[in-house]
């Protein structure tokens, strides 16, 4: 996959669909990479879209510079990515980390957006002691220290059962992301607090959230569509945070019939 040199980080990228299709711009969420946005392609490519997604620094085939990372700096890696495809207006749409970039971009370069998508995030994370743990045990025992507990806090256990081979597939992401990256990423996340920032939002923007995610639960969407007028809520029902693999049908309608609207 071809790479590009954005704010002096190396980011990987990939095209999926029409070139005349509007651009639907992904970006993944802390510890996976694009292929987190597997099941969303197809659909959006039969129905017209033209799909960018990027493995956000520190993760994926991108680089993995030492860190931290802040919000702001993965929002300008977004937009410059877009700056050096050439690309004007695009749909953005994120997850977790990317949710939060999305929150960025929207309130700095809403004049670039068609439209914003976030989903499974928050604009204010806190807890940096949870977070301070989790980067002393990755320096410690690496990637394979934190994934068990990821993964059940992305998916529900009755999806870990019924979908193994996705689940299986996004276990290996979390095992393959970089200590540097995760960390960095992860400083972001904890420094993270975008509870006025979003009240600038304008752009016609789509949240939607797993009914039972518990990292960044419903009372965090329900935020975010509060200070957002431009915007309306999605809950999917027998869903975690991973919402877009565990519930990809509901998702990828409501994904869809969001941006046909």
């Amino acid at each position: 996959m071809p790479q590009a040199d954005v704010n002096g980080t190396m980011l990987n990228y990939r095209f999926d669909g029409p070139e005349g299709g509007d651009i639907v711009m992904f970006s993944n969420s802390l510890a996976s990479d694009l292929a987190m946005w597997d099941l969303q392609v197809p659909f959006l490519n039969e129905a017209g879209y033209r799909v960018l997604r990027y493995d956000s620094r520190g993760h994926g085939r991108s680089a993995a510079p030492p860190g931290p990372y802040s919000i702001d700096m993965l929002a300008s890696d977004a937009v410059g990515l877009a700056d050096v495809l050439g690309l004007g207006r695009f749909h953005f749409c994120g997850l977790s980390l990317g949710g939060m970039v999305g929150q960025m971009l929207g309130a700095l370069h809403g004049g670039r957006l068609l439209s914003l998508i976030l989903c499974d995030t928050s604009p204010f994370m806190g807890n940096k002691e949870v977070w301070e743990e989790r980067f002393r045990r990755v320096r410690k025992d690496g990637m394979a220290g934190v994934v068990d507990e990821t993964i059940d806090r992305w998916f529900t256990k009755a999806g870990q059962a019924r979908i193994p081979e996705e689940v299986e597939k996004v276990r290996r992401m979390i095992r393959g992301t970089p200590v540097e990256g995760y960390c960095g990423s992860g400083a972001a996340i904890s420094e993270l607090d975008l509870r006025e920032t979003i009240r600038g939002i304008s752009t016609r923007t789509l949240v939607i959230v797993g009914e039972q995610d518990p990292g960044t639960p419903v009372s965090a969407a329900e935020l975010i569509h509060s200070r957002i007028r431009s915007s309306t809520l999605t809950i999917i029902p027998e869903a975690a945070h991973f919402v877009n693999v565990e519930q990809s049908g509901l998702f990828n309608k409501a994904l869809l019939q969001f941006l046909a609207s």
